[in-house]
């Protein structure tokens, strides 16, 4: 299993890429892997005001739909439009090319909150 060091990560499955004033979200390999086949995703609409913790989008597979919740609050402020029209991407490449969002942090003191690699490796 994949859980690269250098990204926080959030007992919901999230991982988050810390970015100056942003930060780059998506789902982590445990939690892809547990999906299984994505088969369509609905994201945020730039824009949109998210609180930490609360459902922010929805990835649906041949199994189930699962929530996608935010792990900082703040603003979207880019959507990965290619998961749009190709879902798979995530299961083929959650970390590079499978990121969900990107949020413009609305409070520093948040990331504090997020798990570090080792932890998240615990958890699962």
């Amino acid at each position: 299993m994949n859980i690269p060091r250098n990204l926080k990560y959030t007992k919901t499955h999230e991982w988050v890429e810390m970015l100056v004033g942003k930060a780059k979200v998506g789902i982590t390999d445990f939690a892809q892997q547990e999906i299984s086949d994505i088969v369509h995703i609905e994201l945020p609409e730039v824009g949109k005001i998210v609180k930490k913790e609360q459902p922010v989008a929805v990835v649906e597979s041949v199994k189930s739909a699962f929530d996608i919740y935010a792990p900082l609050s703040g603003k979207i402020i880019e959507i990965n439009d290619a998961i749009l029209d190709s879902p798979e991407i995530v299961n083929q490449s959650t970390y590079e090319k499978g990121f969900l969002f990107i949020i413009e942090i609305a409070d520093a003191k948040e990331m504090e909150t997020l798990l570090s690699s080792d932890d998240y490796q615990k958890l699962i």
